[in-house]
């Protein structure tokens, strides 16, 4: 396989570890003026489960770590946060290209100086509609997708089953849920995707409750057992956008 940026396909895979790098926050320099963030909290252990974090649009890398960095120490949640190239993600602007390139090189030094176990691919808003997209494109890698309050997701190919985590506001104004999320969860699991939907009466927000309910499904043992099952490689298929 190569990676193929039109499709969403992504190439970095974990692999064998002698040894984890440090823990605490890094800048990865992958890019500037905008870099990929990694945090690594103490209560991390071998094999590491990871989040890839995406922002919303307007955001940053750092604002990623900050919507779950609380819940990635409770559960000992390796998060990696990459920066979009422009203001919000390739396919919201037109379609995949090089957003896709730059989260495979983001996940290929994470893997490079981790034991990684379960990974995750999240995000927020704008962020939770790319780790819709990327995250089914990509279940082959991705054993859950975890989206707070997402607008659409589009998926030109489909490969594994991915767990999905959705939650969204009541009171959401920026993307109204019975568009957005709750449109998102039933066709999903239509399509036959294990979903867990979350709803809560506020706005468009990440409240801790989701974040640590969503981070916790990879810090518990059985999600590394759930990984094996879900990146088995399902046949390819086209996908409307839906959302």
């Amino acid at each position: 396989m190569t990676t193929d940026p039109r499709r969403g396909r992504l190439d970095a895979r974990p692999g064998v570890v002698a040894s984890a790098g440090p823990t605490g926050m890094h800048l990865l320099s992958l890019q500037a003026p905008r870099d990929a963030f990694l945090y690594v909290p103490g209560t991390a252990r071998a094999p590491m489960p990871l989040a890839l974090v995406l922002h919303g649009s307007g955001g940053e890398a750092r604002h990623g770590i900050e919507l779950l960095q609380a819940a990635a120490d409770a559960h000992g949640v390796v998060l990696l946060a990459p920066a979009s190239t422009r203001y919000t993600w390739d396919v919201i602007l037109g379609g995949f290209g090089p957003d896709v390139a730059l989260v495979d090189a983001a996940l290929a030094r994470a893997f490079l100086d981790y034991p990684v176990g379960a990974v995750a691919i999240a995000g927020f808003s704008d962020g939770a509609s790319y780790a819709l997209s990327l995250g089914l494109a990509n279940g082959d890698l991705f054993d859950h997708v975890l989206a707070f309050s997402p607008g659409f997701l589009e998926v030109p190919t489909r490969r594994g089953r991915p767990r999905v985590y959705v939650s969204h506001g009541r009171r959401d104004t920026v993307l109204p849920i019975e568009t957005c999320g709750r449109r998102i969860a039933r066709t999903l699991r239509l399509d036959g995707y294990d979903v867990q939907y979350y709803e809560f009466d506020g706005g468009h927000v990440v409240p801790d409750e989701a974040a640590r309910s969503a981070l916790g499904r990879l810090g518990r043992r059985e999600a590394l057992d759930a990984g094996n099952a879900a990146r088995a490689d399902a046949p390819a298929s086209d996908s409307p956008r839906t959302g």
